[in-house]
This record gives structure tokens, sequence and C-alpha cells, in this order.
């Protein structure tokens, strides 16, 4: 996986981490408004629509080049490969990859929104 998937898929792994802590019951809301009214979060919050919009836009642009990929590697059909099974098993293999970023990319965008 190349350098930019494998920080989208920590961007994911971070989001669903935030996700499932904020679900934990025994936390109390009153510990809750403390640690949201904390001054780090407060500064967190100054900039974050800035921070935010940057990581949708980046999240977007990786999911619009995952969707070309996988369209570029599924013409498949068009292609005759019929005598060289090592050249399937190679679009098969990139089309996985593809699949693969555009799902990654995919669900670290929706946990964003």
């Amino acid at each position: 996986m190349s350098l930019q998937w494998t920080a989208v898929a920590t961007f994911l792994y971070v989001e669903v981490f935030f996700v499932l802590l904020l679900c934990i019951p025994f936390i109390s809301p009153k510990r809750w408004n403390k640690i949201f009214k904390s001054r780090l979060i407060q500064t967190i919050a100054l900039y974050g629509n800035t921070y935010f919009m940057v990581a949708m836009a980046i999240l977007v642009f990786l999911l619009i080049d995952a969707i070309r990929e996988v369209r570029k590697y599924s013409v498949s059909e068009k292609v005759d490969l019929t005598n060289n099974p090592t050249a399937i098993e190679h679009i098969h293999m990139k089309l996985f990859r593809a699949q693969r970023n555009e799902y990654i990319a995919g669900f670290a965008l929706l946990l964003c929104l």
C-alpha cells in the first residue's frame, strides 16, 4: 500500500476509534462536558473548520482517484488476454487494490461526514 493510502487507512482507523470511544456508556456526561470545555479542545475547535475542509477535500480527491483506477482496470473485457494468464492475474491484482482503496476512501469520507 502506498503512503497516501496508508495515511487514509490510518485516518479511518482513528475515526473508528473515536466513534467507539464516544459510544462508551460508563463515561459520565459531566466528564464529557469537562473534556469538551478544556482549553485544548477549544483551540482545536477554533481552527477545526479549516482542517475539516482540507481533510474532506483530500478524501474526495482520493476517492475520485480510486474510482478512476477501478474504471481503468475494469476494461479487461475489451482487451484479449487469453494467451497471457499472468497478465490476467496482474490486472485482477491491480483491480483488487483499486477497489480496496475505493472502499477505504469511501468509508473514511462517510465517517468524516
